[in-house]
């Protein structure tokens, strides 16, 4: 899943907003002690600090009309200019919007692997297209959303991207077996997922979890797996390959009333 070697050097992470401070969750929990520990380089910075004027403008109303602010290109030419040199390595520059490509746990894991990668965080209506043009003649970029709807700003999405990436990068996570049952780790949606007391409030954990027979357990968490998936999102069961189903997978869709195509 990833080429990154657990003594390679740390992943970097630049992220250029307005609001560094809506950043500080990454300080937190398992990417903050990765942090800490040196598996990851992540720098904020904050826009204005690439503008020239008294009220450090980023933004101006839009040529054609229409309402809202953009942001202007000159702070985000001078902040790429002064991140990434034309002389020296490039990032992988990821821009969040409602406009990109549909964020996938695929993408995580390409992105995973990559050595930098920078977040603009766009504000207002956006920012100005010429940005990602001109940045893309430098290095390659990627327009990315996190789905179908509107956010007041990018720094949601960067928080959310960079959880889903920096959580595959070896060495970030205690156990990396941890990621390999996962939903959408297979295309499927993971199985129900129990734990101590065997009892509560009436409800008791399913009887072969409890049995000890590693085989019949594993066969128990591919058909929750499945029948989760074709219940709640059957378009990723449609999505599947019918040969990945073996003739159990078959039957214990069927006979839950989802039809697969033929073998």
């Amino acid at each position: 899943m990833n080429d990154r070697l657990p003594d390679d050097p740390a992943m970097r992470i630049d992220v250029v907003t307005v609001f560094p401070e809506y950043l500080q969750a990454l300080d937190l929990s398992l990417i903050g002690r990765a942090r800490k520990r040196g598996r990851l380089d992540v720098r904020v910075h904050q826009l204005r600090e690439w503008t020239h004027d008294v009220h450090r403008t980023v933004d101006d109303s839009p040529y054609g009309g229409g309402p809202g602010m953009i942001m202007r290109p000159e702070p985000w030419g001078e902040a790429f200019d002064a991140l990434a040199p034309a002389e020296g390595p490039v990032p992988h520059l990821l821009v969040p919007s409602p406009a990109g490509v549909p964020f996938t746990q695929r993408m995580a894991e390409q992105l995973s692997t990559e050595p930098w990668l920078m977040f603009a965080c766009g504000r207002y209506e956006g920012i100005d297209q010429r940005v990602i043009e001109h940045a893309a003649t430098r290095m390659p970029v990627t327009e990315v959303s996190l789905g179908d709807y509107v956010l007041f700003g990018g720094e949601v999405a960067v928080l959310v991207i960079a959880e889903a990436v920096t959580r595959l990068v070896p060495g970030v996570l205690g156990n990396a077996e941890s990621i390999v049952e996962e939903s959408h780790t297979t295309g499927l949606l993971e199985a129900p997922l129990y734990t101590k007391p065997a009892e509560w409030r009436g409800h008791e954990v399913p009887e072969v979890l409890v049995s000890g027979h590693h085989a019949k357990i594993v066969r128990w968490k591919r058909d929750q797996a499945l029948l989760r998936t074709a219940r709640t999102r059957p378009d990723l069961l449609a999505a599947t390959p019918v040969g990945e189903f073996d003739k159990h997978d078959r039957a214990t869709l069927e006979g839950a009333g989802f039809e697969v195509g033929p073998a």
